[in-house]
């Protein structure tokens, strides 16, 4: 399988977790009867949150994917499935965790491998980029 075909993958499963996210806070609205703002219930505020920083690491994760997955064969292939393998699974793992409670080893472990994923793809594109002028 191409590159630009494991993007397409890792997108469209970070895409469906956000629509699963967004579609837990149109839930919780409802049952509620919070129409605007997050209210005072604590679940709702999880939720929320939960949408929310995966909306805030998603967007930035899929350009760093897809520049990697561009950047063939500068960017090795590890590099690439093991940034997107990082942010998928901790977007998993922290919205559980976020979910589950207030702080738990679910978000620490997702944000950790959310933070991991960035780390590999901010460091392995500068060295491709800059390894395509020397």
């Amino acid at each position: 399988m191409l590159r630009l075909e494991w993007t397409a993958i890792y997108a469209g499963v970070n895409i469906l977790i956000l629509l699963v996210l967004a579609l837990m806070v149109a839930s919780g609205r409802r049952t509620h009867k919070i129409v605007l703002g997050v209210g005072d219930n604590p679940d709702f505020n999880r939720a929320v949150r939960a949408h929310a920083n995966a909306a805030e690491y998603i967007p930035a994760g899929l350009v760093g994917i897809l520049l990697l997955a561009l950047l063939e064969p500068a960017a090795p292939l590890w590099l690439f499935h093991s940034a997107a393998l990082s942010l998928t699974a901790g977007r998993i793992i922290h919205a559980v965790g976020l979910h589950t409670g207030a702080l738990n080893a679910g978000r620490v472990i997702g944000m950790a491998l959310t933070w991991l994923s960035f780390l590999l793809m901010g460091a392995g594109l500068v060295w491709s980029g800059l390894s395509q002028q020397l």
